[in-house]
């Protein structure tokens, strides 16, 4: 395993998929415990409808999937908040608008059509340093939006209506989580994929979860767990010979369904 690190391309999947999951397991460990992972898989697939806008009127598709996906949160918080009874159904379209807008839309481009299926699951390691200084600027934007805000995200994941009736903005900080959530899917959408970032989004801190009440401690060991399955996952796809995005899902899935054995 440890030839493997003499490649820069693999030196360079290690570091962004730490990076990764530093995003991940913050802003997941609110998606688990508001229970939005429905609402964030949306707003993952509704990227696809700004790529494909990007590559048809020919400017950067990400940020055509950047501009979608806060538009598709705002929506979808919107919903959520304002239209309950509807909200899986608001969310379901959207869902299936943007894959398909996105699909119609890069096939009727004149420009290079991309391989679908790396967004699906990423090119972990094509990792790029320009991908890496785009991750760092995630996470510490991240970690900002947490120490400002930490509080006011802690009381609308756990007790929302309490929030409200303390004189809360609950709306606002609900839609900011979202484009959080939008934010750190597409910065990482190229990188990892619309699969993987879901998983990184949702395993480990659906693992810890289980385990502590703390969200703190919800997030710095959704953050260590999210290290821990990209490295064992890379190393394990290097010996194996497997795609690295593929195999890193299923290794935190086969966890995942372990802690539900161990807890039970």
């Amino acid at each position: 395993m440890v030839e493997a690190l003499q490649f820069e391309f693999f030196r360079n999947g290690l570091i962004g998929g730490i990076l990764a999951s530093i995003a991940c397991g913050i802003i997941g460990s609110y998606v688990v415990s508001k229970r939005i992972v429905f609402i964030s898989g949306g707003i993952s697939h509704a990227c696809f409808g700004g790529i494909g806008i990007g590559y048809f009127f020919g400017f950067s598709p990400l940020i055509g999937a950047l501009l979608f996906g806060v538009f598709s949160s705002f929506l979808m918080g919107k919903a959520s908040l304002k239209a309950k009874e509807k909200e899986d159904t608001i969310i379901g379209v959207l869902w299936a608008v943007g894959m398909s807008l996105g699909i119609i839309l890069i096939s009727l481009s004149k420009r290079y059509a991309p391989d679908l299926f790396s967004y699906l699951f990423g090119s972990i390691l094509t990792i790029t340093e320009a991908d890496i200084k785009l991750m760092i600027f995630l996470d510490f934007f991240i970690f900002i939006s947490v120490i400002l805000f930490y509080k006011e995200l802690l009381a609308i994941s756990f007790d929302e209506e309490f929030s409200r009736v303390r004189g809360l903005n609950v709306d606002f900080f609900y839609l900011y989580l979202l484009f959080l959530v939008a934010l750190t899917t597409v910065l990482l959408l190229r990188v990892v994929g619309v699969i993987l970032v879901i998983a990184l989004l949702t395993i480990p801190s659906a693992i810890i979860s289980q385990f502590f009440y703390s969200l703190k401690k919800i997030m710095l060991f959704s953050v260590a767990l999210g290290v821990f399955f990209m490295i064992a996952g890379l190393f394990l796809s290097y010996l194996l010979n497997l795609p690295s995005g593929a195999t890193i899902v299923l290794l935190s899935s086969f966890f995942y369904l372990v802690s539900l054995l161990f807890k039970r």
